[in-house]
């Protein structure tokens, strides 16, 4: 009797596994194109709310760097041990994705990063009007929030680099260009798994605790690449910070920021959609079906 229950048990495992129809439903990928959408109320909020996610992003991340510097100026009777440390300008750029991508998800995705975007847009998450957009929006956000900081601690703001990204003393181009690959890797990585619709499916909490995963990914980005480049993985927000700093060093390294972040993005969207997803073996096997 046991015998039959055990063969019968790992039978219905078998068709539960194999043969039964998914309990998911993966959205179509977006058109490259898609006119309608910028006829509808819907497309232009989720621009503003990038725009207003990213200002807030770089107005409170900004400040903190530049806090946390002018409080171990040893002019100002500064102590190297004072202030928030690294730690806490990590946590700070993580915490605010939480929170920007928490408010955010619902209305614009909470992409709040041009190299979020572009990794989602070469997965056909958004059309190629929605990315361009979106990328232009996080910038002029990245560019108003800067503004912001520099108008309330115009003092200190060029005195403390204005929170731009260069590459440290002691680290050569490559490797920034690669801490920046890996960094934004990581980070994109992160959010393709925490909104992946066959986990959304099968455990009902991923979506309420998708920013959670993310905002931990910038924080622990941060705590690794600080030292070497500042941590862009965000070229917003090296874009903005070098604009209204407006100094030759940071222009010198840009090119870093943009680079590192688009090539670390299109690898992420490459291993999730292809490899975990299995999205080369559909293909092929699609393309045997209808040889």
């Amino acid at each position: 009797m046991s015998l039959f229950f055990g063969e019968q048990m790992a039978k219905d495992t078998e068709v539960g596994t194999e043969y039964a129809p998914k309990d998911y439903q993966d959205p179509p990928p977006a058109p490259l194109i898609d006119p309608e959408e910028l006829g509808k109320w819907s497309f232009y909020r989720a621009i503003i709310a990038e725009f207003i996610a990213t200002l807030l992003f770089l107005y409170i991340t900004v400040l903190t760097v530049i806090g946390y510097k002018s409080q171990i100026d040893p002019d100002h009777n500064g102590e190297q041990c004072g202030g928030v440390g690294i730690l806490g300008i990590a946590w700070a750029f993580g915490g605010m994705i939480f929170v920007l991508v928490y408010c955010t998800a619902g209305i614009s995705g909470g992409h709040i990063n041009p190299a979020v975007t572009f990794g989602l847009f070469l997965a056909r998450k958004v059309s190629l009007v929605r990315a361009i957009m979106y990328m232009l929006a996080q910038c002029l956000g990245a560019i108003c929030g800067c503004g912001l900081v520099k108008a309330f601690q115009k003092a200190y703001y060029v005195k403390y680099g204005g929170g731009a990204n260069t590459l440290n003393d002691g680290y050569n181009t490559g490797t920034g260009l690669g801490a920046e690959i890996i960094g934004t890797f990581v980070l994109v990585y992160t959010v393709f798994a925490a909104t992946d619709p066959k986990r959304n499916a099968r455990d009902s909490h991923v979506p309420v605790l998708a920013p959670l995963p993310i905002g931990f990914a910038v924080f622990m980005v941060h705590l690794a690449t600080i030292p070497v480049t500042g941590t862009g993985i965000n070229p917003a927000r090296s874009f903005g910070a070098a604009v209204i700093y407006g100094k030759e060093k940071a222009w010198d390294d840009q090119w870093i920021f943009w680079v590192g972040p688009f090539i670390g993005a299109a690898i992420a969207a490459f291993y999730h959609q292809f490899i975990l997803r299995a999205g080369a073996v559909k293909a092929l096997g699609s393309f045997r079906s209808n040889a």
